[in-house]
């Protein structure tokens, strides 16, 4: 897909260093759903979890604060957020003054919302209350180790095959290697992804292939989750199936993308940091 989106990833821009809320872009899912033939009705729920690890502002005495954000915004919202035009806004709280940390959050959490067009979760810590030892890897059986002979670098969905196994089963599959490239720069993104899914058993090996077979594909992060959701629906028909993927960290913020289609109600969401965020 070429990207046809006048937006500031990519381009050189300056740094305010006041509070700017105009900085903020979003970009219309449905732009990306079209590529993907997503349209209508869509096939799963989720939440896109964004950690922001560079947000600071000025109390009234002039003094600086710093804490670490996270929000979620719910894949039914019109509109994502552009990373650089977040991280741009962020910037742009560095020397403006807030007469407390609760107007901080409620402006911040007013223009996101504004923004993608649907209400966000939003929550801010103190470094010193987050564990550095909370860092985990995705639970589920690794398919990294499997040996392979690959071929395909750009996404081949006909990789994707069941095995001979005709009962079905319930897994949760998960890998490192998962690595895109942003959709307007070509900057390499790097994921773990967790798969869980109830159906024919999907043959590891083919799984492990598709997977890599997105290392020079083209997409943002929402996408590439959207991309494999709907690939291993259509060529493996799972009953139930669950793509979770943690991206590394770029600019201060990392995206992690959660579709299913079980009940979001009935889903257990960790939000931890993977081991390379």
């Amino acid at each position: 897909m070429k990207h046809k989106l006048n937006l500031p990833l990519g381009r050189n821009t300056k740094y305010k260093d006041q509070y700017d809320n105009n900085l903020l872009v979003g970009i219309p899912r449905k732009f990306v759903r079209d590529s993907l033939g997503i349209h209508g009705d869509l096939p799963f729920k989720g939440v896109d979890i964004w950690n922001c690890y560079e947000v600071s502002w000025l109390n009234l005495k002039g003094k600086p604060c710093v804490r670490i954000m996270q929000f979620s915004v719910p894949a039914e919202s019109e509109c994502i957020v552009e990373s650089k035009s977040l991280k741009l806004y962020l910037n742009s709280l560095n020397a403006t003054v807030f007469d407390s940390e609760a107007t901080l959050v409620k402006t911040i959490k007013q223009d996101l919302r504004h923004i993608v067009k649907a209400p966000i979760a939003l929550d801010i810590h103190k470094l010193d209350s987050i564990s550095p030892s909370g860092l985990t890897n995705f639970e589920g059986i690794n398919i990294d180790d499997l040996d392979v002979n690959i071929t395909d670098y750009g996404v081949n969905l006909e990789l994707l095959v069941n095995s001979e196994h005709t009962e079905d089963v319930k897994e949760t599959i998960c890998s490192n290697l998962l690595k895109s490239n942003c959709l307007v720069t070509s900057q390499p993104d790097w994921a773990s992804v967790q798969i869980k899914y109830q159906g024919q058993k999907i043959n590891h090996e083919s799984l492990l292939k598709y997977l890599i077979s997105f290392r020079n594909h083209n997409e943002f992060h929402e996408q590439c989750v959207e991309h494999i959701f709907r690939d291993i629906m259509q060529q493996c028909k799972p009953k139930a199936l669950t793509v979770y993927a943690k991206y590394t960290r770029r600019g201060g913020i990392d995206i992690n993308p959660f579709r299913t289609n079980l009940n979001m109600n009935k889903v257990t969401l960790d939000k931890s940091r993977d081991v390379r965020q």
